[in-house]
């Protein structure tokens, strides 16, 4: 039994340092898998983009790059691009810094007699920039100067780039995205544990080596639970949040058994083992103050967003290869509709915030409570309302978490307690993180002090914790308890109508930064030379019909090959991406990516 875990183990850590070839995990058929279609069968997905700079050049990966490319084409647009660069560079330096950098931004791109002068930029943004650097060079410093200037961009560039070579290869590359997904497209490793629905196993895209978490929501179990809303909330609300401190949704597919989620892999393990299990109970101030920050982070992106989580505890942050934390299991979050609130008593005992014990109304307070439970659990080493493994009941929790004070221990340091102190008023109203300003109101706490937001959200600030590599951290495979057999219930076609709405293959941000961490958009993203199209964006040089086996030469007289733009017969893929239009029968029969090796 333990070598069964010990070859699961191997397995996975082997999968994880990429095969230990030179492919980097990628199948041998990766680039067959990742084959640009020739440009002549992406006209359909030309006609159902909507021409948004916002959306195509800035939101999604590859178009960013790809119209950086396009702009270093052109010496006017290339000194946009240097500016962007400088002013993003100055917002993450240092404090010491700033001034420094400020004055050399202005000295190179805001000054006439610069040959990087931008005549795009007003003066009166430069004098402004000018007075503000002499007070104070606040982060935010040129903040005013990038409007303008994205405006231009979006005009006539923008309407340049979208007749180029490059915007035809961003075509390519979203044509790839929308490949179908099946179980195929991934290598199934060991369990790492248990769901509400199903079991939750380690996964690697076979073209690209890319690992991931998949979460199996078992369709017989969902069924008899009747979980086919809070399984299709999830699934949107992951899709929606975009965030480096939330677990990102990278795909959606369906087995015959099965629907699957394909989640952001966190390979350190969860708080609650890290604060229990790795010597004594709790953690340094400095860790502490880290990772609560950047949970922060993530509540602030979930409620940008009008969502408000609602399981804020140990056992749902989990840590990364690095050391950084993400919030996970979103199977409670809501999105509330802007500007009311809502009513639900959900939660885990002991993290529940009073107004959701009471089943009254609330936005987004209950967070702020779960992240005072979690800075006290952090530093105190239990919860503040339950001794570690006391046994009691709820009712008795439930009336501590209302009418009792947390007790602080020497443990705390001053700001410890006071931010504890507020994020766990009992009262909404008085509780920090709950005015106008939410989470710029938390992070203005002087616990924070040492944080600079700004690097934190770009990923500069390193962790002081890194996980050890070489570990699994979860449990024993066997150790994993089992699902029983789901009896007594039969699949009709009102089921089949609801995996069609969650099966939806590649989510489009995902899966273009996977395509950038693992370089495949580096080797792949090749044009002709000396700047011409290559033969697979050249108009003029029609793709070669598909070569045919030895059996379709023998058995097939006439063999009829299609012409680009005639209607193919082809099977329905079995998740494609549902943000972007069909792209025409024959683009569809293309486009089913060949089962990977």
């Amino acid at each position: 039994m333990e070598l069964e875990n010990i070859v699961a183990n191997t397995v996975l850590l082997k999968a994880r340092e990429g095969g230990g070839g030179k492919r980097k995990g990628r199948s041998k058929k990766w680039r067959e898998i990742l084959r640009f279609p020739h440009i002549s069968q992406c006209n359909e997905l030309r006609r159902g983009l909507e021409p948004d700079y916002g959306s195509l050049c800035e939101k999604q990966p590859i178009g960013r790059l790809l119209f950086r490319q396009f702009c270093e084409t052109r010496p006017e647009l290339l000194r946009c691009i240097r500016f962007l660069d400088a002013a993003a560079d100055y917002e993450l330096a240092p404090d010491e810094k700033r001034k420094e950098m400020g004055e050399e931004i202005i000295r190179r791109f805001l000054h006439q007699e610069s040959p990087d002068y931008l005549p795009e930029i007003s003066q009166a943004h430069v004098s402004r920039c000018l007075e503000e650097l002499q007070k104070s060079p606040c982060k935010e410093l040129f903040s005013s100067c990038l409007h303008p200037l994205r405006q231009y961009l979006s005009r006539a560039p923008f309407a340049d780039y979208l007749d180029s070579m490059y915007f035809d290869r961003f075509l390519q590359w979203k044509y790839l995205e929308r490949q179908s997904v099946t179980k195929d497209t991934f290598r199934q490793y060991r369990i790492l544990g248990k769901g509400g629905f199903g079991e939750v196993c380690a996964c690697q895209v076979r073209a690209t080596g890319k690992m991931y978490a998949c979460k199996k929501l078992e369709k017989k179990r969902i069924k008899k639970r009747k979980g086919e809303a809070m399984a299709l909330n999830e699934k949107q609300i992951l899709e929606k949040v975009n965030s480096r401190f939330v677990v990102s949704l990278a795909y959606a597919y369906e087995t015959k058994d099965a629907l699957c989620l394909v989640l952001t892999i966190m390979n350190g393990g969860d708080l609650k083992f890290h604060i229990y299990n790795m010597g004594n109970p709790g953690f340094e101030d400095e860790r502490v103050v880290f990772y609560a920050a950047e949970i922060c982070c993530g509540l602030q992106h979930l409620h940008q967003e009008g969502i408000v989580y609602r399981d804020l505890k140990p056992e749902n942050i989990l840590l990364d290869d690095d050391g950084h934390i993400r919030i996970s299991d979103l199977g409670l979050a809501i999105k509330i509709p802007e500007g009311e609130t809502i009513r639900g008593r959900v939660g885990t005992v002991g993290y529940m915030a009073p107004e959701v014990i009471n089943n009254e109304r609330y936005a987004f307070s209950p967070d702020w409570w779960g992240l005072g439970c979690l800075v006290y659990e952090m530093i105190a080493g239990q919860s503040p309302f339950r001794a570690r493994k006391e046994r009691v009941k709820r009712e008795e929790v439930e009336k501590r978490v209302q009418e009792e004070q947390e007790h602080y221990s020497d443990k705390f340091s001053e700001d410890a307690r006071a931010i504890c102190t507020l994020l766990l008023a009992k009262d909404p109203q008085q509780r920090l993180g709950c005015g106008a300003d939410g989470a710029a109101e938390v992070k203005r706490h002087p616990f924070f002090r040492t944080i600079n937001f700004k690097r934190l959200e770009a990923g500069i600030t390193k962790p002081s914790f890194v996980p050890d590599p070489r570990a699994v951290y979860c449990k024993d495979v066997l150790d994993i308890e089992q699902f029983s057999t789901v009896k007594g219930v039969n699949l009709d076609q009102a089921d089949n109508d609801f995996y069609a709405k969650f099966a939806t293959g590649s989510v489009s941000i995902p899966w273009q930064n996977e395509m950038i961490e693992t370089e495949c958009f580096k080797d792949l993203n090749v044009f002709g030379p000396n700047g011409t199209r290559s033969p697979d964006l050249d108009w003029r040089q029609l793709p070669e019909p598909p070569k045919r086996s030895l059996l379709q030469r023998l058995f097939r007289r006439h063999p009829a090959d299609c012409p680009i733009g005639a209607p193919v017969p082809s099977p329905q893929p079995a998740a494609t991406n549902s943000h972007l239009p069909a792209a025409g029968a024959a683009c569809q029969a293309r486009s089913t990516a060949p089962a990977p090796s």
